[in-house]
């Protein structure tokens, strides 16, 4: 048993209502179908996140499903990318089922698949394109606009950064590519 399955076992039982944390499982690929779905539209597979999830398969070890009293209620994904020649990842997308708005599952899940992600290593940030009002709160920093190249249109206002090192935020640029790629000449 590692640490992290260690502080599990130990860890009190949610209360009743709470959220609570999974990785997914083959079983759970309907549930995020039909949730990306209600989410996001039929426009959903035009939006540039999903662009980049075309180009770079997401990494499974890193999808999350959110829990309250044993149904689901939520999702999010992790892309491992690279900007720059410093790798990290792009999350999203991260929903949450409708029945379920307002309970903090989204918050939890975007925690808890970011501290997986950084843990696990070698990834230095997480990248994604959000509400700041939303996502800085959680510890999310906006970028320079314009500096990261999305492969669509984004609003650069809107492309938030985490990481330990406070100056990737005005530091990170480049066109996002694959995890493990560097910066060409």
């Amino acid at each position: 048993m590692n640490a992290f399955e260690l502080s599990r076992a130990d860890a009190p039982p949610p209360e009743p209502g709470q959220p609570t944390v999974r990785p997914a499982t083959p079983a759970d690929d309907g549930f995020v179908d039909d949730l990306h779905a209600i989410a996001f539209g039929p426009g959903r597979f035009a939006r540039t996140a999903f662009r980049v999830r075309e180009r770079f398969p997401i990494d499974p070890t890193l999808s999350l499903i959110a829990e309250v009293d044993g149904q689901r209620s939520g999702a999010v994904w992790m892309t491992p990318i690279s900007v720059g020649g410093i790798d990290g990842y792009l999350l999203g997308p991260l929903a949450t089922h409708p029945a379920f708005r307002k309970r903090g599952a989204g918050k939890l899940l975007a925690r808890e698949v970011t501290r997986r992600a950084l843990a696990q290593g070698p990834g230095r940030f997480v990248l994604l394109v959000g509400d700041q009002d939303y996502y800085c709160p959680l510890g999310w920093v906006p970028t320079r606009p314009g500096a990261i190249e999305f492969p669509g249109p984004v609003d650069p206002h809107r492309v938030l950064v985490y990481a330990d090192d406070a100056s990737l935020a005005a530091t990170l640029a480049g066109p996002i590519r694959a995890f493990g790629a560097r910066p060409r000449a």
